[in-house]
């Protein structure tokens, strides 16, 4: 029997509607059966919703609500779209599509980078304590561009620098995105190893410092992109505090809240079925 690609269930908010489901089925392995084996009984597409319902709630992965398929299927369905590389495409396909409906060009030439520190729990992985904030877990170094969107993530121990997990973030830039030329960066980006990025990879590293006789938070010009994004990201509960032991797995978490960030975004105006979220 053919598996469907609507759920019989009740639907949560966190639902893929049938216009968002359209703009990523064709980038999602669809499951074959195979003689003499057992023919799949579930959708992808119900895999995506129960992975985007534990992003959006923070729910554990044995707590999924039983209406999902097993828990553990929908894991190992995560583990391998985050190793095959299809979270990647999804994510890269939807950024691009957002940058050309904002009327601007796929690929960047300007990018911001920041970083943000999150307490981690006790489920171990890599992780360690700030000097300055005195937070234990790890920090999300996030380069993003002008819109916001995510263009490289590196995930390390909270106690790793600003200007040393800059290195990995823009050598990966680099590579990726050849026609950017512009980062712009706060005060903690500075030394010779910022220099050394400027010369080796000759991206102009701009620092926006915040004026001394400003006092209270004041959005700076630039740096406050980036800082909406980190709020964009607090609005999945998952991604308030570390909960995952590998750091490929805190990545793959913060890709897919961006996912259906930019799912909605590209689908509001053409599906004003879904409810507020």
């Amino acid at each position: 029997m053919a598996i469907q690609d609507h759920p019989s269930r009740r639907s949560y908010p966190s639902d893929l509607t049938d216009a968002e489901w359209a703009l990523i089925a064709d980038l999602i392995p669809t499951p074959t059966w195979i003689p003499n084996l057992q023919e799949p009984k579930h959708h992808p597409r119900e895999f995506m919703n129960a992975i985007r319902y534990r992003t959006r709630t923070g729910t554990a992965w044995r707590l999924l609500p039983h209406d999902f398929p097993p828990w553990s299927t929908v894991f190992k369905c995560y583990q391998r779209w985050t190793r095959d590389g299809v979270l990647d495409a999804i994510h890269d396909t939807l950024r691009r599509a957002v940058r050309a409906a904002a009327g601007r060009e796929p690929e960047p030439t300007a990018a911001i980078l920041d970083s943000q520190s999150v307490k981690s729990t006790d489920v171990g992985g890599p992780g360690a304590s700030t000097r300055e904030k005195k937070v234990k877990g790890r920090k999300r170094h996030l380069l993003v561009d002008v819109l916001g969107l995510i263009l490289v993530i590196i995930i390390t121990p909270a106690s790793t620098q600003d200007r040393d997990g800059a290195v990995p973030v823009l050598q990966e830039a680099c590579r990726e995105y050849p026609k950017l030329e512009r980062i712009w960066v706060d005060g903690a980006y500075h030394g010779s190893v910022i220099d050394g990025l400027r010369e080796k990879t000759k991206l102009a590293i701009e620092v926006v410092k915040r004026p001394d006789e400003l006092r209270g938070f004041v959005a700076l010009p630039k740096r406050w992109v980036v800082e909406r994004t980190n709020g964009w990201l607090c609005k999945s509960r998952l991604l308030n505090k570390e909960y995952e032991r590998t750091l490929e797995s805190s990545s793959a978490d913060v890709l897919h809240a961006m996912t259906s960030l930019m799912l909605r975004r590209l689908t509001t105006t053409a599906d004003t079925r879904r409810e507020s979220r």
